[in-house]
């Protein structure tokens, strides 16, 4: 355990030679800020994969240095392996020591974080951050900062844990004109919507279930939200099109309002009910939106069940492509970060053991060529619509009828067209009370604010307000 600057002496100075002469470069040194469950599976990779991680980047890969609040804590999880490793309680000093080659931050938070991120990147030090809620927040700034003094900031663990979509976009697709990007980029939501559509649960009740499982924290506000999914969704965005990070500017609803009977209604009518992220461009502005819709059942999103992440990606050249896999846990995120890790050690073997240099903007095009495009507000986004609507019981004679009459006549006079309308009698299992009956519709393409107001309007017969979900069939 440290506070002094002036570390001990670090391992392996001189370099072995290879076969045809030349020297193998040193490890490279790596700093981590944070040994949570990130942290520590990244440990346990690099530990565990040393020698094929060494072949593959050209060179080691080694932790030097730790910092993190609880010390002792820190010693015991990393064991006895852990000897020469310098642990302190001062992310600044790993930030910025000269004993570290690259930074890795895994602590989380958008405050500190930023300071760390920025002084390690000022000091000329490669970044490999998990830190989603901190690019989206701040990464505009710290991009630039990056590619001004010509470091790599490196985040593919941010968004889709081990699922290495970032490359997808910023390299394999990038020759082609990116039409959209959308899927499941939150694991906790995605794992109650399974239980809510397969094991008929109340939300409260799936919710519970996911955080006695380790899916969902304490306090899922940023999960059940939509807020994780936003940050990742806004980063995807800006990937796909070239544009700015954009999460302020993002349409953000979460799953916490969702009934059962929501999903009950959408099993019934042949569909799934996911919590997406979409990015979309429309004409010179872009979609930026995340929010629970129904998909087909028979579309490939609707069979991603689990903790798991899939995004899809629409390009012009490559036509429609799936990455799907685990968006969470310790070592799917650690393979992430390893991943950067091993980019971040090939470009200092190609640079004759000189400093990284950042070979790929972070956003896959330099600042200066980033396009700023409007954000389409929500009341102008065209989608179809799903609207369920609880009527009055008992239910009098020819109220069903009355409903479909009254809806009917607000589609119309709104301009919205109806693709299906039906009275929907919820299944009841036994020995529960019976539902009510439910007016259910499935619209054609309409403006949302359109159909928004229709939701929130008077419709005679009805027992309470409608519910309103969009509809996607991403192709």
């Amino acid at each position: 355990m440290f506070n002094d600057p002036q570390w001990r002496p670090l391992p392996s100075t001189a370099a072995p030679a290879l076969a045809g002469g030349a020297a193998i470069p040193r490890p490279l040194r790596v700093g981590m800020i944070g040994i949570g469950t990130v942290g520590l599976g990244t440990w346990r990779v690099l530990a565990r994969n040393q020698a094929a991680i060494a072949a593959r980047a050209g060179r080691g890969i080694e932790i030097v240095a730790v910092a993190a609040r609880d010390l002792q804590r820190a010693a015991r999880v990393l064991g006895p392996e852990a000897a020469g490793v310098q642990l302190t309680d001062d992310p600044m000093h790993v930030a910025t020591h000269p004993g570290v080659d690259v930074l890795v931050e895994v602590a989380g938070g958008t405050g500190a974080a930023r300071d760390w991120v920025a002084a390690a990147i000022a000091h000329g030090k490669p970044v490999v951050t998990a830190n989603k809620a901190l690019l989206a927040v701040h990464g505009n700034a710290l991009f630039a900062q990056a590619e001004a003094r010509g470091v790599p900031l490196a985040y593919e663990a941010a968004v889709a844990g081990g699922v290495p979509v970032i490359k997808a976009l910023r390299e394999g697709a990038t020759a082609n004109r990116v039409e959209w990007v959308a899927g499941i980029v939150n694991g906790t939501s995605n794992y109650i919507l399974g239980r809510m559509h397969h094991g008929r649960l109340p939300f409260g009740d799936a919710l519970a279930e996911a955080q006695a499982l380790g899916y969902a924290e304490a306090d899922p506000a940023f999960d059940v939200d939509g807020i994780d999914a936003a940050h990742k969704t806004a980063l995807l965005a800006a990937n796909a099109f070239g544009t700015p990070v954009g999460f302020d500017r993002a349409h953000v609803e979460g799953i916490r309002h969702l009934d059962a009977l929501d999903v009950a209604a959408a099993r019934a009518w042949g569909h799934a009910v996911k919590l997406l992220g979409i990015a979309r461009r429309q004409g010179e502005a872009v979609q930026l939106r995340v929010h629970p819709a129904l998909v087909p059942a028979t579309h490939l999103l609707a069979q991603v069940d689990g903790g798991m992440n899939a995004v899809l990606v629409r390009g012009d050249a490559q036509g429609i492509t799936m990455h799907c896999g685990a968006g969470a846990g310790a070592e799917p995120t650690a393979s992430a970060v390893v991943a950067d890790l091993v980019d971040v050690a090939r470009q200092t073997v190609a640079q004759a053991g000189g400093p990284a240099r950042c070979a790929v903007p972070p956003l896959g095009c330099p600042t200066a060529a980033l396009v700023d495009r409007p954000v389409v507000p929500m009341d102008d986004v065209v989608t179809r619509h799903f609207l369920r609507i609880p009527l009055r019981v008992p239910v009098p004679q020819g109220a069903g009828g009355t409903a479909l009459a009254a809806l009917a006549a607000a589609f119309a006079h709104a301009g919205i067209g109806a693709e299906r309308m039906e009275v929907w009698q919820p299944p009841t299992a036994a020995g529960q009370e019976v539902p009510a009956p439910q007016l259910l519709a499935l619209t054609r393409a309409a403006r949302d604010g359109a159909v928004r107001a229709v939701a929130a309007s008077r419709i005679d017969g009805a027992a309470g307000p409608a519910t309103h979900l969009r509809v996607e069939t991403l192709d």
